[in-house]
């Protein structure tokens, strides 16, 4: 039965370009987007960015620009993502916007409301890369793990602090009584080791004489609103919270529907996304979201791949020399969804040669060279969605499970099933000798084609479709669908 499926990312920091990271998560969240709306779901798919707190501050003075127009500047390019990439999200979040802003502000009320926001004096130890507070145990020679090129700043100051510690019950609870709310469960499992040792209330702002890029806590102009805090609520403000409730309701079902929304995060977003930001719902007495899935990072040379370290591969330029078709396959298919994956431009060119050159596009060379040579006629093509077919089940259950490469692999072995049918019955010879029978082989081979390119439009939607349109006219390719490089 048809429903609502509402997805979401993070919300990058603007401090710099998109990085392949961020490309992983965005191309992972579109896969399951287009697979639902393939499967007749009614879908929202909202993604943005992250344009207060102290990394945008300081990188706006680094660059000696405004920093609104820094903040646009960068935002237009994670935008430009839309088409680089092939996205097809329905909204784009900036927690600049005002309509953003007014809505977290209305959160800080509702929380406050509820007795969970006060001041009070603290001295605390805080990366500015993660920007979050570290404990000892998280610090390695007195650096972030997560950002060793990064001094650990000392803060003392007054701020507003978030009662976290009084959700810890509520927390375990939901984590009990619902097993898949984290994905994998290695995540689930580490942030209920983390609750069950107990919480700490966190600081909520900022003072604004300080630190003065954020949004205004309401009637206190002396202080800035924490940038998580901030950025978490893009989730509900993106569908409607608190000014359409309807809308919201309807993406976002009551508890008693146990929740909706499927939220993206990588690992390092762990506690933020899992932990804090369903204490913040329960506070403002609203429901969590449906699940969280976590994927890995992207290494290179054993690093995650980030922007602060300068080890980033830019996936702009990526798509500019392979296609963004290559880009997407290569996300889906050769990094793992749940952990780290190292990846060097040699490893993308040579999955790349093997698998779409040679492979696929050989593929498809090879079939429809045959059929535009001997059929008459295109051959007629029913359109089917993924859960047919014989291993249509099996590419839909690994979707449905974020196995994202595990779901593409069975393409690639229909691929390979093909490639092996041609070798064997040779039909190129058959068709010479006994045209009929020769005929009837490449009817099938064409028929094969068209499932891999109905199972191929969430991964890659443009290939799918040029396949698609190759079969409808009966002829073959007139150049490589992906060029061999050298």
């Amino acid at each position: 039965m048809p429903s609502k499926i509402y997805l979401t990312t993070t919300l990058p920091y603007v401090n710099a370009d998109p990085h392949l990271g961020f490309a992983l998560e965005v191309v992972e969240a579109d896969i399951l987007a287009r697979y639902y709306h393939l499967l007749g779901h009614e879908v929202f798919f909202n993604t943005g960015t992250d344009e207060h707190g102290a990394k945008i501050y300081q990188a706006a003075i680094a660059a000696g620009k405004k920093l609104q127009a820094y903040v646009d500047e960068y935002a237009s390019r994670f935008q430009k993502l839309k088409t680089v990439l092939d996205l097809s999200y329905d909204h784009f979040s900036r927690t600049t916007d005002q309509k953003h802003i007014a809505t977290a502000q209305e959160f800080w009320r509702r929380c406050q409301t509820a007795g969970d926001i006060y001041k009070k004096n603290y001295r605390v130890k805080y990366c500015v890369g993660c920007e979050l507070e570290k404990t000892e145990s998280e610090l390695t020679n007195g650096r972030c793990s997560l950002h060793p090129n990064k001094e650990v700043e000392i803060r003392k100051e007054e701020n507003y602090f978030f009662r976290f510690s009084k959700y810890q019950s509520q927390l375990l609870k939901l984590y009990e009584e619902r097993p898949d709310f984290v994905i994998p469960a290695s995540r689930l499992h580490e942030i209920k080791t983390f609750v069950t040792v107990g919480l700490q209330d966190f600081s909520i702002s900022r003072l604004t004489a300080k630190m003065p890029w954020g949004i205004s806590i309401p009637d206190d102009p002396t202080h800035t609103m924490y940038v998580w805090f901030d950025a978490l609520v893009n989730y509900i403000s993106a569908i409607g919270w608190p000014n359409d409730l309807k809308n919201f309701e309807e993406w976002w079902p009551p508890a008693r529907h146990l929740g909706g929304g499927i939220q993206f995060a990588g690992k390092d977003n762990l506690r933020q996304q899992t932990a804090m930001w369903p204490a913040m719902l329960m506070s403002a007495n609203l429901p969590p979201p449906k699940q969280i899935m976590i994927h890995g990072f992207i290494t290179s040379d054993g690093q995650k791949m980030s922007k602060s370290l300068g080890n980033v591969i830019d996936p702009i330029k990526l798509v500019e020399e392979y296609g963004t078709d290559a880009v997407r396959y290569f996300l889906a298919r050769h990094v793992q969804p749940f952990e780290d994956t190292d990846v060097t431009l040699e490893k993308f060119k040579e999955a790349y040669n093997a698998n779409l050159a040679n492979g696929l596009g050989n593929l498809v060379s090879r079939v429809m060279k045959l059929a535009s040579d001997y059929l008459f006629a295109p051959v007629a093509m029913s359109r089917t969605v993924l859960a047919t077919g014989k291993d249509g089940p099996l590419v839909s259950s690994h979707l449905e499970r974020y196995e994202f490469n595990q779901a593409i692999d069975v393409i690639w072995q229909k691929i390979g099933e093909l490639d092996a049918i041609i070798q064997r019955d040779e039909p190129y010879k058959t068709v010479k000798t006994d045209l009929a029978k020769g005929r009837e082989q490449i009817v099938a081979l064409v028929h094969n084609l068209a499932e891999i390119a109905n199972w191929l439009i969430p991964f890659m939607p443009a290939t799918s479709v040029t396949i698609t349109d190759l079969i409808r006219q009966n002829r073959a390719p007139t150049q490589p669908l992906f060029p061999r490089k050298i």
